[in-house]
C-alpha cells in the first residue's frame, strides 16, 4: 500500500510526532498488520469449519484425499469440502498433490504437526477447539455492542455450547497433568494422598480437574461446583464414562455455597475465579469451608505482574478472551466485580485479604501453559 506525498504531509498533521515520511511508513506497517489479522482470522474461521464438519478428523484418520472422498465420508457436499481443502492448501494448513492435475483429482493430506494441533485431545498442543470459542462469539456481536454502549452483558449461557465445549476441551489435556504439578508441592501433595480426603473444585466446568485428581488419588473424594447446569450434567457423564462417579460429585452451586458441603481438606478454583461475579464472597466461602491448615489453591491466567504496552502475546490473548467472553459474562450478573480475564497478581491478593485471609503465594510451577497458581494463606 502506498500514498502520494501530498497525503503523506497532510495525514502527518494526524501524528506530529512523526515526520511525514515516517508518518507513512507507520501507516503502511499498521495497514499490514490488519491486513495479516484479516488473514488469521480466516484461517481461524477455517479451521472452525474444519473441527465443526469433522474434516479435520477425517483426514487424520484418512490420509490423503480428494474433495469427493472426504465429502462423502463427512456427509458433506463436495464442492464446498473442494474449496475449503483448496483454502486450506493455499493458507499451507494443508499438503496438496500436483496442482495441475484434474481439480476431482487432487489429494490434500494433513500433515501430522497439524494432526496434533487440531485433533489430538491428549496433546498439550492441542488447539482444536479454539476456533469453535471465536465462533460462539460472533452470534453474540449484537449483544455485546449493546452492552458496551448501555450496561449489563452476555453470559456463559448465551455464548451457548460452542463457548461451554470449547473450554471443557481446551483444559482438559492440562487438566489431565494436575496431579503430577500439584505433586511437586508437599503441603498439596499430603492432602491429595491422604485415604478418604474430601477436596472442593470450585468452577469445576466439565470435571476433568476433578476427574483428575481422582484418577491419580484413589483414596480421594472430591466435590465440584460449578453454577452452569449444562456443565454440571457434562461433567457427571465425564466422570461415569472414567469410573470415579463413586469418588466424583458434581453441584450445581454456587461457590458461595461450600458451607453447605463441607468440611473439606482443601479447596481448589482452577481457571475460573476471574469469571465469577462475587471473587471475595467465594474465597470467602472456600476460606470458611476448609479446615485449619488445609491448602486453598488458585489457579488463574499468568498475566503479566502489571499492564505493559504494548504487551506480550499472553496478555494480547488474554484481553481478547476478556473483551468478548470473561468480562461481559461477568458483567451480565448482578453485584458484579467485573473482573475479566486479566486478574493480575495484585488483584487476587486484594480479592485474598477482603476476604480475611492473610497472605498469597505464588507456587513454584511454571510453563504450565498459560496458567499461574496462588496458594492463599489464613
Amino acid at each position: 500500500m502506498s500514498i502520494d506525498d501530498s497525503s503523506a504531509a497532510e495525514a502527518s498533521h494526524l501524528d506530529p510526532v512523526l515526520p511525514a515520511g515516517d508518518h507513512e511508513r507507520a501507516v503502511e506497517a499498521f495497514a499490514d498488520r490488519m491486513l495479516q489479522a484479516a488473514l488469521a482470522t480466516t484461517d481461524l474461521l477455517a479451521a472452525y469449519l474444519g473441527d465443526r464438519l469433522g474434516w479435520y478428523r477425517d483426514l487424520a484418520a484418512h490420509g490423503a484425499s480428494t474433495a469427493a472422498e472426504l465429502a462423502e465420508r463427512t456427509g458433506t457436499v463436495e464442492r464446498y469440502a473442494r474449496e475449503w481443502l483448496e483454502q486450506q492448501a493455499v493458507s499451507g494448513v494443508l499438503s496438496m498433490e500436483d496442482a495441475r492435475s484434474d481439480p476431482a483429482a487432487r489429494r490434500f493430506t494433513l500433515p501430522g504437526a497439524a494432526a496434533e494441533v487440531l485433533t489430538d485431545e491428549s496433546s498439550l498442543a492441542y488447539l482444536g477447539p479454539l476456533p469453535r470459542m471465536f465462533g460462539a462469539i460472533g452470534p453474540q456481536l449484537p449483544g455485546l455492542l449493546q452492552a458496551y454502549r448501555a450496561g449489563g452483558g452476555v453470559s456463559w449461557a448465551q455464548l451457548g455450547e460452542d463457548a461451554r465445549a470449547a473450554q471443557a476441551d481446551l483444559n482438559r489435556p492440562w487438566f489431565g497433568r494436575l496431579p503430577a504439578v500439584l505433586a511437586e508441592v508437599p503441603v498439596i501433595d499430603a492432602v491429595l494422598g491422604r485415604p478418604g480426603a474430601r477436596v472442593a473444585d470450585v468452577g469445576a466446568g466439565g470435571g476433568w480437574s476433578a476427574i483428575a485428581l481422582a484418577e491419580a488419588h484413589p483414596g480421594l473424594h472430591v466435590e465440584g461446583f460449578d453454577v452452569d447446569e449444562p456443565s454440571v450434567l457434562a461433567a457427571r457423564d465425564n466422570a461415569a464414562l472414567a469410573g470415579v462417579s463413586d469418588r466424583v460429585r458434581f453441584h450445581v452451586a454456587d461457590g458461595a455455597d461450600l458451607a453447605d458441603h463441607g468440611p473439606f481438606d482443601a479447596a481448589f478454583a482452577f481457571e475460573c475465579l476471574h469469571d465469577m461475579p462475587q471473587p471475595v464472597e467465594v474465597l470467602e466461602a472456600m476460606r470458611l469451608a476448609v479446615r485449619p491448615g488445609g491448602p486453598v489453591v488458585i489457579m488463574d491466567e499468568a498475566v503479566a505482574e502489571e499492564l505493559t504496552a504494548p504487551g506480550d502475546d499472553v496478555d494480547r490473548l488474554m484481553y481478547g478472551f476478556s473483551l468478548f467472553v470473561c468480562l461481559p459474562d461477568g458483567l451480565s450478573h448482578p453485584r458484579s466485580a467485573g473482573t475479566g480475564t486479566v486478574m493480575r497478581p495484585s488483584t487476587l491478593r486484594r480479592y485474598a485479604l477482603e476476604a480475611g485471609f492473610t497472605g498469597v503465594e505464588v507456587l513454584p510451577i511454571e510453563d504450565f501453559s498459560f496458567f499461574r497458581f496462588y496458594s492463599l494463606t489464613r
